[in-house]
């Protein structure tokens, strides 16, 4: 009996082992999903592309989980192409989730390969598809036999033009009052002051006002309406609209020559009287350049200020893009030039001024140099 026992046992602990064997043998094999994988968000009709927030989300592409029926990692992988068939594809990224999210910046540069561009003056499309898909596949890594793709999805896209963005026009200070040549009328003609080519808060002039006893100062004015007026408070320098009514003008006590120096920015200004009585005063002055309307083989006259000689204007130019010069009698002999466009200083003999094109109202100063182009309106017929 005891014999039959043992023998018993053995028998046991061998089925036992053989059934511990085979658990082990068991093998899973990883099958595809009979459902497939496919997106499960909506898309929109379009996408319009703005060149400015290349970071910001397009789109966050949501799809369904695949399901292989075997203990494994599933990878997916977005990718895109300009190309239905995905001949050529970007990947956009990798995850184990269920999705992921794509960029203006990625959707415009599969904009770009489908061959899209925001140039209006090319023939290529602004407007155009492009297409996306999701792969799935087992593991983390490439090479793994078992993958599954989505149906490409496409995708419209719109480049926006590009516009021609306008530049924010410069302000500009203007001359009036009773020390001044256009008196107090916000509409005559009136001297502006010269804004500096480094740092546009700051305007220059130096020149002749008619003070004395009996003469109440001159303002600013940006237009040639009466409001915003640039004047004094308490001696400091303002504006009606941080005042909130009409400052007070700058007083001349004499009719003679100063420099004035505003900074708008630090609200602060200089003035002092000056001796111009060894600075020359021409008989006539003129504009020349291949931007002007007779280009390099004649000038554009300018006309001399009755009030203050070393003033010289000309009203309504129509220049075009090039370069041009001040210069003296129709000759050589006495010119300038500077660098800087719109506004600066100018040197005797110095480089071509750059101007780009348009009409302008264009003043010089002989005392000091001082140039400004003061872009004008132009109503179309």
């Amino acid at each position: 009996m005891k014999k039959f026992s043992i023998l018993f046992l053995a028998f046991i602990a061998l089925i036992s082992f053989n059934a511990c064997t085979q658990d082990d043998d068991i093998v899973f094999v990883a099958q595809p999903d009979p459902e497939g994988i496919q997106f499960s968000n909506s898309f929109q009709g379009a996408y319009v592309l703005p060149a400015g927030n290349p970071d910001n989300l397009a789109e966050r592409f949501v799809w369904e989980e695949v399901d292989f029926e075997a203990p494994t990692t599933i990878t997916y992988e977005l990718q895109a192409s300009a190309d239905q068939s995905f001949g050529d594809f970007m990947v956009i990224g990798n995850t184990g989730g269920n999705n992921l999210g794509v960029t203006v910046g990625q959707m415009r540069q599969l904009a770009e390969d489908a061959g899209l561009d925001n140039d209006p003056e090319t023939e290529m499309p602004n407007t155009g598809t492009v297409y996306f898909r999701v792969r799935a596949f087992a593991g983390e890594g490439a090479g793994n036999a078992l993958e599954e793709f989505s149906e490409p999805v496409s995708i419209n896209v719109e480049l926006p033009e590009a516009v021609e963005e306008e530049e924010e026009s410069k302000l500009e200070l203007y001359l009036v009052g009773d020390a001044t040549a256009a008196g107090w009328d916000p509409a005559n003609n009136n001297t502006p002051l010269f804004r500096d080519a480094e740092n546009e808060s700051i305007y220059y002039f130096e020149g002749r006002f008619a003070g004395g006893a009996d003469v109440e100062g001159f303002k600013f004015l940006q237009t040639t309406e009466w409001q915003p007026q640039w004047g004094l408070s308490d001696g400091e320098l303002t504006n009606s609209e941080i005042l909130g009514n009409d400052p007070q003008a700058f007083p001349v006590p004499n009719d003679a020559y100063y420099s004035l120096m505003v900074n708008v920015e630090e609200m602060s200004y200089t003035w002092e009287e000056i001796d111009e009585t060894t600075a020359e005063v021409q008989t006539n002055i003129g504009i020349i350049g291949d931007s002007t309307p007779s280009g390099w083989d004649a000038d554009t006259d300018m006309t001399q200020s009755e009030f203050n000689p070393h003033i010289w204007y000309i009203q309504g130019i129509e220049l075009v893009d090039g370069f041009a010069k001040f210069r003296a009698n129709d000759a050589w002999d006495l010119n300038w030039g500077a660098e800087t466009p719109v506004s600066g200083q100018t040197t005797t003999g110095g480089p071509d001024i750059p101007v780009t094109a348009g009409t302008y109202d264009v003043w010089f100063n002989t005392l000091d140099g001082r140039y400004i182009f003061i872009p004008q309106a132009v109503e179309e017929e």
